[in-house]
């Protein structure tokens, strides 16, 4: 019997080549971070952990719509043309979408949390120095830094997502949105006092205060000890879980950790390896056109409220208002400061994004991922069709906030699922890649937005709503649905466990396999 034993053994070390694993005592108790995660449960940890790894969407928002509200002030002053000003942006998305990519692949190599503080100190860096921009090349150049720094923020989202029990995850998850809110409410309001009095430049100072704060409270959240494991490290691991357990008040499950040591992390072609190639694709192409549909409606929206599209002749006089108006907007200056009736409206369609988060919850725990996202995305291409509609300036706004509310559903439903479906060896680098192709979409809706809008209206809705017909469809047929599964260690362990059941019979001890 025992020679039996030992050739079973060594057997399944044949098929885990390239893993190192701690071999349990035959009658010892084993678990793993997934159990030990669940067995803990959800409690005042978690509450800190989504405060603060929270917050860090905050910090994210105010600094990419902080370029919305300095947009007609550094246009003023340096007197800048329309392409100009829209430079700036994609340059900020285009650090992003570089930088998410580098970020992804030096998580899943050095841990997450060494690359979230990385990233503040680079973003709160930088920031502060655009405030000091001398003209408009060194302020292109600066945000351009920041946005490689703001990309490095997703490791907040996947630290949170690593860490929460599998039951909680669709629910706390959804709920950051109302932080990138707050963020979004935030940068306007401040603008709406500090621009027309102290200026811009104390505007972006300001700004930076809570990216400086944040990297304070990030020592109270430890390394993901799902990355620690996955390196080897199980007493660091070990350590963590058992600091969880004691601020949940709750135990640590009994017996000794046991988990595969994966050597190789964070490598790009595992994203395109067969089990996860068509999944990959398909993601991809859905946080692109999610990207396009979401920056798509912020830059329409303005001067969609701004020519007041109502169903109806115009008279004289407004005819000539119009053409006053014109006769400003071609001033040298090119100045056309916000009103206060301007911030009023971007606080009204920001607070969309949070008006379907309770509906976005439910849908994604009880229809799941899939199903969710294709629906609101089904929606979102709807609504923009319905912008075609004629119809009153409130009618109009009406519009706007239901597609800023379906556009956050959708990224909330894609964050969640991106963060669960790839395993703790290629998580990072997953959701660094679907990072920069969102980044691409947001590159390319300025020029849909305010280019091709402005020469064919429906022309420029078609195409927002057909892309987000293509996503509804590719949300639809995903190959794999994430809602209710453990999170994945790494692809050789799944492998062995879908091929192998091995447990070990208390008569006699006997080691049995058999097929699952």
């Amino acid at each position: 019997m025992a020679t039996q034993q030992k050739e079973v053994s060594n057997a399944i070390g044949l098929e885990e080549t390239g893993t190192e694993r701690q071999e349990p005592k035959k009658e010892e108790k084993t678990f793993t971070v997934e159990e030990a995660v669940e067995t803990i449960g959800f409690g005042r940890f978690h509450i800190a952990l989504f405060l603060i790894m929270g917050s860090t969407g905050v910090v994210e928002a105010m600094e990419i719509m902080l370029i919305a509200v300095v947009s007609p002030l550094i246009r003023c002053e340096w007197q800048l043309n329309d392409w100009q000003v829209a430079l700036v942006t994609t340059m900020v998305f285009f650090g992003y979408m570089i930088f998410s990519i580098l970020f992804g692949l030096l998580a899943d190599r050095y841990g997450r949390w060494k690359i979230l503080l990385i990233s503040f100190l680079w973003g709160a860096y930088f920031s502060l120095l655009t405030s000091f921009s001398p003209s408009y090349i060194w302020f292109v150049f600066l945000r351009a830094m920041v946005g490689c720094g703001v990309s490095g923020h997703a490791q907040g989202l996947i630290i949170k997502t690593e860490f929460l029990p599998t039951k909680y995850r669709g629910y706390m998850l959804p709920l950051s949105q109302v932080f990138w809110l707050a963020g979004s409410l935030l940068i306007i309001g401040l603008a709406s006092v500090v621009n027309p009095t102290i200026g811009w430049r104390w505007l972006i100072r300001i700004a930076s205060i809570p990216g400086i704060i944040l990297i304070l409270a990030f020592k109270f959240i430890p390394e993901s000890a799902r990355y620690n494991v996955s390196t080897g490290n199980n007493k660091a691991a070990i350590a963590t879980l058992e600091r969880i357990a004691k601020m949940n008040r709750s135990v640590m499950p009994e017996g000794i950790l046991v988990e595969p040591v994966h050597e190789k992390r964070g490598r790009f072609r595992d994203l395109l390896d067969s089990k996860y190639l068509r999944t990959t694709l398909q993601i991809w192409i859905i946080w692109l056109g999610i990207a396009f549909a979401y920056y798509g409606v912020i830059l329409a929206s303005a001067e969609l409220l701004e020519r007041d599209m109502v169903c109806s002749l115009q008279t004289a006089a407004a005819a000539k208002e119009l053409g006053d108006d014109s006769e400003e907007s071609r001033s040298p200056c090119h100045c056309r400061l916000f009103a206060p009736s301007d911030y009023r409206i971007m606080i009204i369609s920001t607070i969309g994004e949070i008006a379907l988060n309770p509906l976005n919850i439910l849908s994604i725990n009880f229809l799941g991922r899939r199903l969710s996202l294709s629906i609101t995305m089904g929606c979102t291409a709807l609504f923009f069709l319905f912008l075609n509609i004629c119809t009153t300036s409130t009618g109009l706004i009406g519009f706007l906030f239901m597609l800023r509310a379906l556009v956050a559903a959708n990224f909330n439903t894609i964050y969640i699922y991106t963060a669960e479906v790839y395993p703790t060896t290629m998580r990072a680098l997953g959701m660094g890649t679907s990072g920069s192709l969102c980044r691409i979409g947001a590159m390319v809706a300025p020029f849909i937005a305010q280019v091709l809008m402005s020469a064919s209206f429906l022309g420029a809705l078609c195409l927002f709503s057909g892309m987000c017909a293509v996503c509804a469809i590719s949300a639809f047929t995903l190959p794999i649905e994430t809602k209710g599964r453990a999170l994945q260690r790494n692809q050789l362990k799944q492998q062995i466990q879908n091929r192998v059941l091995y447990r070990t019979w208390v008569k006699g001890a006997a080691f049995q396999i058999r097929p699952p």
